[in-house]
Parts: structure tokens; C-alpha cells; sequence
């Protein structure tokens, strides 16, 4: 089975004018909660193989916590997880346990695109993760995967807000 698992990044430092900016990092709530969230969902069991994040600073902050907590063993920048980026030829090569760190809508259109749902059925929290499962068999895993969790930070960390 291939056991995908989405990571938004954690919460990031405001836009500067409403403009994105990929040199966005994590705000000091944001690497505490995130790095909380990671051994949580180390210690539920939910480790991967392989990480794979977005190049953005948020994002790769995100997969650095997780590679610290031992979510993961080591992280890979790809820029198909960057905004906007098509994820798909990752998506379609992936083997067992893998770990995505990206961003919004993103990956919520990813998880609902692979569940056949329709792209605004899910959304996913900073920090929050979406835990889907498919057969491997399948070239095309669109459609045909199972979602095994969506969780927010707050489920995960009992007095998170």
C-alpha cells in the first residue's frame, strides 16, 4: 500500500502587503506547535520513508521539524509542491510511507482530487495533516484512494487553539 501523508506548513509570518513571498518563515508559535505536531503524529505511528516539501521557507521549515521529531528520516525540496506546482508525477512514482509538506489550496485539492471528492471538500489547518492509503497497482491513484484521517492541530495537541 502507499500510505501518503499531506503536511501543510505551520503558521507563517504575515504577508507583507497581502503579497506572498516564498522567504516567508514560520513564526515562533508556528515552529512550537509544528514541532508538537510532528512527534504527536511520530508517536501515533505515522512515520515515512521518504519527505518530499516545497522549496518555500515555511514549507521546508515545516519538513525540518519533522525530519527533527523523526516523522521522517530526511527531507527532498521538490518544486512541484511549490504553489501552484503540479504534483502529479510525484504523486503517480510514490512507494510506501511518504510525507508531502506543501501549501493551501494546494494540497487540500490534491487529497480531494485522490479521494474523487470535489477540490473545496477538504481543508487542511497549518500544521494540520491528511492521512490517505491506496493500492499501488493503480498507475493512477486518482479516484481510488482512501482517506484514513484529516486532522487539525488542535485534535493532535489537547489546549491547542
Amino acid at each position: 500500500m502507499v500510505d501518503l501523508l499531506l503536511l501543510r506548513h505551520g503558521i507563517a509570518v504575515e504577508r507583507h502587503q497581502g503579497v506572498d513571498h516564498p522567504d516567508r518563515c514560520l513564526t515562533p508559535l508556528g515552529v512550537d506547535r509544528t514541532f508538537k505536531v510532528c512527534c504527536r503524529l511520530r508517536d501515533l505511528g505515522l512515520i515515512a520513508d521518504r519527505l518530499y516539501s516545497s522549496s518555500y521557507r515555511r514549507a521546508r521549515e515545516t519538513a525540518e521539524l519533522a525530519v527533527k521529531s523523526g516523522l521522517a528520516p530526511e527531507l527532498e525540496l521538490v518544486r512541484c509542491l511549490e504553489p501552484g506546482g503540479d504534483p502529479w508525477p510525484l504523486v503517480q512514482s510514490l512507494q510506501g510511507s511518504c510525507l508531502l509538506v506543501g501549501h493551501e489550496p494546494d494540497l487540500s485539492q490534491l487529497a480531494a482530487e485522490l479521494i474523487g471528492a470535489r477540490s473545496d471538500a477538504l481543508r487542511l489547518r497549518k500544521a494540520g495533516l491528511c492521512h490517505l492509503r491506496w493500492d499501488p497497482s493503480h498507475q493512477d491513484p486518482r479516484g481510488i484512494a482512501q482517506l484514513q484521517g484529516l486532522l487539525r492541530p488542535r485534535l493532535l495537541l489537547p489546549g491547542c487553539v
